[in-house]
Order: C-alpha cells, then sequence, then structure tokens
C-alpha cells in the first residue's frame, strides 16, 4: 500500500569524524574457514577449518596451522596453504557478487601438509605427520612448522606444492621418527619441550621453546637435522634446569626471564616475545646478540618486573570510588594484557593477540615504553569489556595473527575460523544499523494526578537512585488543574538541558506526564523514578512502577527486516528507488550496502541515512558484518569500517510518525463496514455442535471426524456467506488461531449495532466464542486525534521485523510482496492501554517489501486517551512503543489511572 511508502524515509543523525585506523569494535570484513561468519561447523575439507592458531603470511600465501593447545575442537593435525591469495581476498574496494551463502566468507586450501588429503585428520610421527602444529613461519621461499606436541621443527626448504609433501630438515630431534625430551628435565642446545612459536628473519630461525621458557635463536639457517641454536633468551645458558610443574616455579618476572614463551616474532629492526605466564609481551629494540639478553619494555606491564594479569591498578584509570573512598578499577582497559599469545608488527603498528581477553590489541605506534596503553580493540566493542562469542565483531581466544599490508589475519580458535579485518572509515557507529521503524526503542513511565487539588500542597518527582536522587518540586497554587500541574512538571524536568536521563511529555486528557528515557535501548529500563506529596495533601499523585520499562534493542534484526543505516559520507547524493517497479535496486546513487557481502536492496539513501532491506535468508547465522561501499563522482570509491549487525529470529517494529518518544503509530481504522469477530477453539468431537447467532439468523455446523478447527471456521464462513438475508459477511482470519470476521454488508455507521452471539452443545469440547456483541466501529481512513479509535474496534498498523513467514517461498528478498496471506512463523499478541488487543490477521503486505499489516482488535472497556500506548510481541522480543488516540463514548464510571499510561 502507497500508505506505508514513505515509511522508510525516516531522518537520521551524524556519527564520528573520519579515522584512517583500525577502530574499536569494527567487524570483521572477511571469514575463512566457514560457509558463514557464525557457523562454528566442526570438521575438515579445503574450506573448512579446525580449531586453528597458528598463522603465516608471506609472497601472496596464507598458512594456517590447524591445530591448537587451548582445548578447541577438532585438532586437524595439518598444515593448510593458500597460494595466490590477493586472487581469493576481494579487496575492500571490489563489488561482491552473490554466487554464495556468504560472499564475504571465502577462501580454499590448495595444500595439505601434514595429511594426505584435506578430509583426513589423524595425527602421527613421520616426515611428512604432525601432533598438534601449532604455528607456521614463512618467508615466502621456505616454511617452518612448531609440531608442538612431537617436540620438534619441520623445515621444508622450498614452499610444498603437493599434499603431504616431506618435511627437508627436523629440529630439536635428531630424526624423523623421535619425539623425546631430554633426561631430568635438562634441555641443550638443540632440544625443544612442547615449541609453539616459529619465525623467520633473513636466515635468522626463531623458535619459542615454550615448556623450556625460552626462545632459541640461530644465526644463520640450519642445515642439518638436530642442529644447535646459536643463542638463547629467557634462560642463562643452554642447559640450566627447567622446574616443569610451574606452581613450584613460582613467578618472578625479570627482563631476562620468561615463562611459557608462545610467540617469538619481529619486524627486522626489533624482537617481540609473547610472555604467557608473566603476562606480558617482551620487546628488544634491537635483536638480540647475547644469550639471556634483557627486554628493553615490557607491553601490558608498568615495567619489567611486574606479572599479574589485567593489572589494573597499575595501567587503568579508577571508574568511580566506593562508599568508603576506595578507587574501583575495571576489569581491563587498554594497557593490560591476559595470557597474551601473539604479537606482531608491520613495522609501524603493533598488533597482540590478547587472547585471556578475548581481543586483539592495536597500537598505532610501536610501544617505546613499558605500560603503553593500545589505541584500539578488535574483538570486543570497548577497552574494558570481555564478551566473547561468534559475532562478527567478537572473538573467542585469538591464538595467533598475520598482515598482508592490507588485512590483519587472527585466528579464532573456538569459533573454528579466522576472521580479517580491514583499515576503512569508521562513518556507520556502533548499532548503526537498526529496525527502520522502531529506529531506537526507549523505556517509560508515567505519574498520574488525582484526588483533590488543595493549595500549598507540594510534589515531589525524584529520579535516581537512593541517596543520589535528583528532585523536582512543585507547590500546588490557587485555579491548578490536573493539566497545569502536569505541564508544570513538564517544564521543571525538561528546563534547560533537562534532566540528564527522562524527557517529561504532559498528557493533559488524563491528567498526568509520560516519562521517557533520554538513552534508547534497554540502558534506559534502569531509570528509577519515585513520587511524594507533602504530609496531609488530598492529592493523590502514583508512579506507575518504580523504573521506566520496555527498553528494547532495535539494532537485533530478523530475516527480511526493513533497516535503517545511520552514519555520516554514507553517500555522495540522495536516491529513491522507483516505487513503480517490482524489485528493489541494489545500487542507488552509486551507493550499495554489504551485509556478508551481499548487497541489499535499496528503498533510499542519503549521505547520513541508508534505507535497506535484509535477506530473509539468513535465518542461518546470529550475526553479520555489513558496510557501505559508494562511488564518488571522481571516480573515487570509498567504504565504511564494517559493523556488527546481530541477527535474532525475529524483533519487530511499528511505523511511527516523527515525533519525541513514544511516537505517534502510522494506524487506519479497519474498515468502512462495521465489523465483530468470533473465535473458534478448544478440540473436535464427532457429533457436537457449534452455533453462530446474528440477529435473528442462525448458522449451526455439526462436528463430523474429518473435521479440524480450521474446517469447522470454513464451513461456518460459507454457511453466512451462502445466506442471502444474512446481515454480514464473513471472512476466514488465519493469523493465530482459527478465527472469523464478521462485516456488516451495510458501509458505514449504520452496520453498527448488529448483535450476534456464539455457543456450542452441552458438554461440547468445541468452543465458540464471540468477542463482541455486536458489529461495531465502522471507520475508514487514519487514526488521528480528531478521528480516533473506539474501544472494540479493529485498527491496522504496519510493521517491520516479524521474521519469516509461512508459505515461507511466497517473500523474495527486494521484491514487491504479490501472493497469498501470509503468517508469520513466530506468534505476536500486543497490548493497547495494558490491555490485550486481539492480532485477527497479521500478513505480509500485498504490494509492500518486508512490510507487514496487523489487524489488531482494540479491547473494549479502554478509556479515553489520545496517547493510548501499543505494543506487539514475538516471544521475548517487544516492539517499540507507539500511541494511537482512543475515545470512549460510553465510558466506565471510574478509569482505572494505571492502565491510562503504562
Amino acid at each position: 500500500m502507497v500508505r506505508v511508502a514513505c515509511l522508510v524515509l525516516i531522518c537520521a543523525f551524524s556519527v564520528c569524524a573520519q579515522q584512517r585506523e583500525f577502530v574499536t569494535g569494527q567487524a570483521a570484513r572477511l571469514v575463512i574457514g566457514q560457509e558463514t561468519f557464525t557457523d562454528q561447523r566442526p570438521g575438515a575439507s579445503d574450506t573448512l577449518i579446525g580449531g586453528a592458531s597458528g598463522l603465516a603470511y608471506a609472497n601472496d600465501m596464507l598458512f594456517v596451522a590447524d591445530t591448537n593447545r587451548i582445548g578447541a575442537f577438532p585438532l586437524n593435525h595439518r598444515v593448510l596453504i593458500y597460494t595466490n591469495l590477493s586472487q581469493q581476498i576481494p579487496k575492500p574496494t571490489d563489488e561482491l557478487l552473490y554466487t554464495q551463502r556468504c560472499p564475504a566468507c571465502i577462501g580454499k586450501a590448495d595444500v595439505v601438509i601434514g595429511q594426505p588429503d584435506f578430509e583426513k585428520n589423524e595425527r602421527g610421527l613421520s616426515q611428512t605427520a604432525m601432533r598438534l602444529p601449532t604455528a607456521v613461519a614463512s618467508d615466502g621461499r621456505r616454511m617452518v612448522v612448531a609440531d608442538t606436541d612431537n617436540n620438534r621443527v619441520l623445515i621444508w626448504n622450498s614452499i610444498p606444492s603437493s599434499h603431504n609433501a616431506p618435511a627437508d630438515l627436523v629440529l630439536g630431534q635428531s630424526d624423523f621418527t623421535s619425539a623425546r625430551i631430554p633426561p631430568g628435565n635438562v634441555p641443550n642446545a638443540s632440544s625443544f619441550r612442547g615449541p609453539q612459536g616459529v619465525w623467520i628473519q633473513g636466515d635468522n630461525l626463531f623458535v619459542a621453546d615454550t615448556q623450556n621458557h625460552r626462545v632459541l635463536i640461530w644465526n644463520s639457517w640450519p642445515t642439518s637435522n638436530g642442529q644447535a641454536a646459536n643463542l638463547v633468551l629467557g634462560q642463562p645458558d643452554f642447559s640450566s634446569f627447567v622446574e616443569p610443574d610451574l606452581i613450584n616455579a613460582g613467578v618472578d618476572p625479570k627482563p631476562e626471564n620468561m615463562i611459557n614463551p608462545v610467540s617469538v616474532t619481529s619486524d627486522g629492526i626489533r624482537l617481540y616475545v609473547s610472555d604467557l605466564g608473566h603476562n606480558r609481551v617482551l620487546v628488544w629494540n634491537s635483536l638480540p646478540t647475547r644469550n639471556q639478553q634483557p627486554a628493553d619494555i615490557a607491553i601490558g606491564q608498568p615495567d619489567l618486573t611486574s606479572a599479574l594479569s589485567n593489572n589494573v591498578r597499575a595501567l587503568c584509570e579508577p571508574v568511580f570510588q566506593d562508599d568508603e573512598g576506595n578507587d574501583v578499577f575495571p576489569a581491563r582497559c587498554f594497557g593490560t594484557l591476559s595470557f597474551p599469545r601473539y604479537a606482531l608488527s608491520d613495522g609501524r603498528r603493533l598488533f597482540i593477540a590478547d587472547g585471556g581477553n578475548d581481543r586483539v590489541l592495536v597500537f598505532n605506534r610501536i610501544p617505546t615504553a613499558s605500560g603503553t596503553a593500545a589505541d584500539s580493540v578488535l574483538g570486543q566493542i570497548e577497552g574494558s569489556f570481555n564478551f566473547a562469542s561468534v559475532d562478527t565483531d567478537r572473538v573467542e581466544t585469538p591464538m595467533s595473527l598475520a598482515w598482508d599490508g592490507e588485512n590483519l589475519y587472527v585466528s579464532d580458535s573456538f569459533n573454528r575460523r579466522i576472521t580479517v579485518y580491514t583499515v576503512a572509515e569508521p562513518k556507520v557507529p556502533y548499532t548503526g544499523v537498526r529496525n527502520a521503524a522502531s529506529f531506537a526503542i526507549f523505556a517509560v513511565g508515567a505519574v498520574t494526578f488525582a484526588g483533590e487539588i488543595v493549595a500549598g500542597d507540594e510534589i515531589t518527582i525524584s529520579f535516581g537512585p537512593e541517596g543520589e536522587e535528583r528532585e523536582y518540586k512543585y507547590t500546588i497554587v490557587e485555579g491548578d488543574t490536573f493539566e497545569v500541574i502536569a505541564n508544570r512538571f513538564a517544564e521543571l524536568i525538561d528546563r534547560g538541558e533537562g534532566d540528564p536521563e527522562v524527557f517529561a511529555t504532559p498528557n493533559p486528557f488524563v491528567g498526568g506526564i509520560t516519562l521517557t528515557a533520554r538513552q534508547p535501548g534497554i540502558e534506559g529500563n534502569s531509570v528509577r523514578y519515585r513520587v511524594a506529596v507533602s504530609e496531609n495533601a488530598r492529592l493523590q499523585v502514583t508512579a506507575v512502577g518504580t523504573t521506566l520499562n520496555g527498553g528494547q534493542d532495535a539494532a537485533r534484526l530478523g530475516p527480511g527486516t526493513i533497516v535503517s543505516v545511520i552514519g555520516d559520507d554514507l553517500s555522495e547524493f540522495t536516491g529513491v528507488a522507483d516505487p513503480n517497479e517490482e524489485q528493489l535496486p541494489t545500487t542507488l546513487a552509486n551507493t550499495q550496502v554489504y551485509a556478508d557481502g551481499i548487497r541489499l536492496p535499496l528503498f533510499f539513501v542519503s549521505p547520513t541515512q541508508i534505507n535497506a532491506q535484509l535477506p530473509f535468508e539468513i535465518s542461518d547465522r546470529t550475526s553479520m558484518s555489513a558496510y557501505v561501499r559508494t562511488v564518488l563522482s571522481d571516480g573515487t570509491v570509498r567504504v565504511t569500517s564494517p559493523v556488527a549487525i546481530a541477527i535474532v529470529p525475529q524483533n519487530p517494529g511499528i511505523f511511527a510518525h516523527p515525533g519525541q518518544e513514544p511516537r505517534a503509530a502510522v494506524a487506519f481504522h479497519g474498515s468502512p463496514f462495521a465489523s465483530g469477530t468470533v473465535s473458534v477453539d478448544g478440540s473436535i468431537n464427532p457429533g457436537e455442535t457449534g452455533t453462530l447467532t446474528v440477529g435473528d439468523r442462525e448458522y449451526t455446523v455439526t462436528v463430523t471426524e474429518d473435521d479440524t478447527l480450521a474446517s469447522v471456521r470454513d464451513r461456518l464462513v460459507e454457511l453466512i456467506n451462502s445466506d442471502p438475508e444474512a446481515l454480514v459477511n464473513a471472512v476466514a482470519s488465519p493469523s493465530f488461531g482459527q478465527r472469523l470476521r464478521l462485516l456488516a454488508k451495510i458501509e458505514g455507521p449504520e452496520g453498527n449495532g448488529i448483535p450476534f452471539s456464539a455457543s456450542s452443545s452441552a458438554d461440547s469440547q468445541l468452543l465458540l466464542s464471540a468477542f463482541n456483541v455486536a458489529t461495531c466501529c465502522a471507520n475508514f481512513g487514519p487514526v488521528t486525534q480528531d478521528n480516533p479509535a473506539i474501544p472494540g474496534e479493529q485498527i491496522i498498523v504496519y510493521a517491520t521485523g516479524l521474521g519469516i513467514s509461512q508459505p515461507r517461498d511466497a517473500e523474495l528478498t527486494g521484491a514487491k510482496y504479490r501472493g497469498p496471506v501470509t503468517e508469520p512463523q513466530e506468534f505476536v499478541s500486543s497490548l493497547a492501554g495494558g490491555r490485550t488487543a486481539q492480532v485477527l490477521l497479521a500478513t505480509t503486505a500485498e504490494g509492500q517489501v518486508g512490510t507487514y499489516e496487523l489487524i489488531l482488535e482494540l479491547n473494549n472497556d479502554l478509556p479515553s486517551n489520545p496517547f493510548t500506548q501499543l505494543t506487539i510481541a514475538q516471544d521475548v522480543f517487544v516492539s517499540n512503543i507507539v500511541t494511537v488516540p482512543i475515545f470512549n463514548p460510553n465510558p466506565p464510571p471510574e478509569d482505572d489511572l494505571d492502565t491510562l499510561l503504562p
């Protein structure tokens, strides 16, 4: 219907200024190893990885060690080589084609080492087999693998080009069939114990000999099996006793020692070692030249003699003080580390895989002092946060990193994937993709006034936690009315910059105020408020609740939802899709929006907002990565930094007119014909009867053994519609139960008041229920203050985000709907004025894209209120709160004030 076409052209607001570095909380752009970002499918193939850990990049090749030592499964005991990577990895500015479930999910390995084919994952000890290879390194000519559980390092003097190619050399053992460690925990210059890090720098080879708490260095390329190292870091010599029990070994951090180093890398100038047991990354400002040479600085600690995991007291600012005046610190910050797994530099930046904090720290400049804080964090949405998940902007225990000059690769072992991050312009903020109808779902509350107004009585409304309340007081003066009192309080609360947590809006009709959280989402549900009156006051002031409520997350999106992308510089021009076309374009004003590499159908683009539709075909994932691509007038291609979209089965939003929350719903009177509703419920028992009486006409159905509730309903519809003297027409309402609607044959108010009732035979299991006693409320056009709805009336509202409907194949992404009446998979309920509104129909709207039409029957006892609040809900997801004006021509003797506002 054209009545809702304009609803996708909502105003937006601006976000952060341009930057050209990695941004905290940005989502990964691509993923390797899974069919979608969130699949987590176990297995082994040329496109599917297991709990991979080690990564390396060189000469347009990506190397992946597909095992780990942290308990992530499966363990595939292999190394994968992706050759000609630039032909597999699209550039950030490339257009992507929808040729698979997730065009941003890429990567097909060309060679597997350690297994005869891509499907095998057996462990072994030979020149071709491995047992838990956790690290890999390459300089583009050679490849080195830390074969951890075989206590050795394998060397290929040229990059393998065939599956299961044998290694050329082995270090740590005298031959390819040994996996021994020296007796008595006394290492030597040619032994390893569980090595987990390797690096090639020129002809130098570096190995993190993890369980011997040291790093070994070969100053020239090894040429024989078991060749001894030239230098050792972390120990005074090659044969110092190593205490294998870390409890007995104790923690005594120094510049020259380490516990369980798990990676070693270099940028050609500096050396970086991830000192796992000391929760730090050690940095040597030049490549070491002597045994046990001390490090110059420590990242993650304030100095070279500290080792606390997340050493917040030394490295973080306090967030507040407790009641006793003591500083309270965050759990972590940009300067702390917890069990760092990998450190990598591109020569300018430093990246650290901070495994225990489930994140990657990014330093835009290489630190020159201990305790330096990172500039941004990937894998979490801010520096003190740690919520590991499979979302596109999260990681869980990142193990290794690789850099190709443009893309940062992160091994996300527990999620069985490699995420790829790319620098772009941060033009779309976190949660910048949201339901276009609800846009932002604010928590609300209300205060109502009743009783006797007496001059001199004082009223107090306060907000905030106990002991920190912000109080607003008003003393009644002669001549005040409830409307005046409501207006005065709204002025007090909104004066100047207003209360920091709440807006106040007077509702003069009911003599009260509506309170709306300033901050959208669930955070507004924690805003506390209370009321009080002076002693012996006769005025009754009621707070409807103790906290605001109803705040929801409009950035959690269901399949098929119409979304708004908000930001800055999203498009050079404004463009609107041609309303006469059956299919939405995926390029508009030279602008595209991608989600998991899928180009979205577009309604509207502008520099600050884009409205698009999510595909219906995304119910197989829980998070997507979205960005905007624009071709400028000069031919330059600009892309935004990716942001995560949370995908849920459904999260409805009701379209509403612009204005202050809660906004007025885009609502229409249901029909110019007076209507009523009958429900067919219970169970089928042959021989029972159900009777519907309309006026003086009776329609009776006798149940047969072949009947269903739907067939009983349909037979009643047929009986009524085949009666030439019937006063009404009957229509089956298929949504959420077996109901039928009665519509007066006479258009307009003359059809109001036709009596009807429903009954069943004695002791019947078949239950027929009339929701009304007579047809009601013939009206047409928009519901407005001048033409309000009345109790018992059926009204129409429009929504998006209701998820998948049945029949499923009737809906096509980006196409105007032309099909039968549908029904969402998930039940839809509704509340209006705090009372149930019957959902008679919830169907994909004819001729619309991503829009649902809902027919709601209002409760018969609703009081008059020009701002009656209305919501719809599916499972735990509740829509934005909208308002509809209600006028009750026959009000009850005393309105229940608790139902006038939420």
